[in-house]
């Protein structure tokens, strides 16, 4: 992979994953490679985007979680329709 891709792809990541520490690092050598500020803008979008979807799966995950955790009339290990109590791994 080329210094601009590399650049590209490691500053979307550290948006995605809220690190400060590596964005402002990753800025300073997309400025020294001489990146385009359009490039890095694109790459920090992209990344906001892959935080936001990842949010919202979390979020999605919670909420059945706490609708399961809300059912106590189903014994553990046992399933209730489609969803299965706290005994039962979810993949």
């Amino acid at each position: 992979m080329d210094d601009k891709t590399s650049v590209l792809v490691c500053l979307g990541a550290a948006i995605a994953a809220n690190c400060v520490a590596c964005f402002r690092y990753y800025h300073g050598e997309a400025q020294r490679i001489g990146l385009d500020p359009s490039e890095i803008d694109a790459a920090v979008t992209l990344g906001a985007k892959v935080k936001t979807g990842a949010n919202i799966a979390v979020m999605n995950a919670v909420a059945q979680t706490v609708r399961r955790v809300e059912r106590p009339d189903v014994e553990c290990g046992a399933t209730a329709g489609a969803a299965p109590c706290c005994c039962t791994r979810q993949d």
